[in-house]
């Protein structure tokens, strides 16, 4: 039953951070209103499209986020009434193949950061600059976001295989 409560603590606190891709999208998408209610030089006419876009981005992996981690919540208590062995087994695989994907996520955005600032420094028109500068907040809101969601999911994969070697002698 400790599983079952370290698995919906972590199902909420993912609940809880992706809410920041969505305050982060609207805060892009107020940007981007406000660039275009106010903006009176050609580069602050250039951040309106991009910002719209990344908020755009931000929104629907917030949303699609929060909504798969909802609904895991009340699927991880019927899992694991029905078979807790194969519920922490397949969590372990679903937590390992998770841990991949981020190492993946850290060494690409850095480098379409990278790319970006490169952008700007060689590239000077006003619609690749606002590209550029919005492509690397973006990218820093997915790192921040993703930072503290790799680190609860790390936790998480070392409690399941704690318990699942307990299982195993059962």
């Amino acid at each position: 039953m400790e599983i079952l409560k370290a698995a919906t603590d972590w199902a909420k606190a993912e609940v809880f951070s992706t809410r920041f891709f969505i305050l982060f999208a609207i805060l892009f998408i107020i940007a981007s209103v406000g660039f275009w209610q106010l903006g009176k030089t050609e580069l602050a006419k250039a951040y309106i499209v991009p910002l719209l876009v990344a908020g755009g981005l931000l929104m629907t992996i917030g949303l699609g986020l929060f909504f798969t981690n909802k609904s895991r919540i009340t699927q991880f208590e019927r899992a694991y009434n029905s078979d807790a062995s194969a519920f922490v087994a397949s969590e372990i695989a679903r937590a390992e193949s998770t841990l991949k994907e981020y190492t993946v996520v850290f060494k690409v955005v850095p480098i379409i950061i990278i790319v970006a600032a490169l952008l700007i420094v060689f590239v000077n028109t006003p619609t690749w600059r606002a590209i550029s500068i919005t492509t690397i907040a973006m990218m820093i809101v997915i790192l921040l976001v993703d930072g503290t969601a790799h680190a609860r999911i790390e936790a998480y994969n070392k409690q399941l295989l704690m318990t699942d070697k307990p299982a195993d002698s059962q």
